[in-house]
């Protein structure tokens, strides 16, 4: 079941009890997933998080962010297979960068694989930048893969 743009309704602070949705999310999309304890111990240390949900209260994406000083960390961003192309990755953005303003953050950084050009077409469509990349950050079936690492300047 696809979802409509309409049919997104809400942009909310993630719960511990959407981490089951989240992790079927994390789980259909990567192939290393993040485990469910990492999802409820970023929640438990504070970091924030969003879900992004349909008229039926289902969680269609999820962000997680991080902020320190003056600097905010994209740590997860993902949507679901069937809501991707939507704007749900856009409203999550939203809500996170809106975060980091909040919090005075001067920029926004994130790590994306090379691989992964649907996402690497979104950050620069808004405006992120390449500052640097990370040789063999990723795991990958061929056995590491490098990261870019972007930065979304707020100020």
């Amino acid at each position: 079941m696809s979802v409509e743009p309409r049919q997104l309704v809400e942009v909310r602070a993630m719960r511990a009890r959407d981490v089951p949705a989240v992790l079927e999310i994390e789980q259909l999309s990567y192939g290393y997933p993040w485990s469910e304890r990492i999802f409820h111990d970023c929640l438990r240390v504070g970091y924030r998080g969003w879900v992004a949900t349909d008229l039926n209260a289902r969680v269609l994406g999820y962000t997680l962010l991080s902020v320190a000083v003056d600097e905010a960390h994209v740590l997860n961003l993902c949507v679901a297979p069937d809501a991707r192309g939507h704007g749900v990755a856009d409203r999550l953005l939203d809500a996170l960068i809106a975060q980091a303003a909040r919090e005075n953050a001067e920029r926004v950084l994130l790590e994306v694989r090379p691989s992964n050009k649907a996402a690497r077409r979104l950050y620069k469509r808004r405006g992120f930048q390449r500052i640097a990349t990370r040789p063999g950050y990723y795991p990958s079936p061929e056995g590491r893969e490098d990261a870019l690492l972007l930065e979304l300047a707020l100020v």
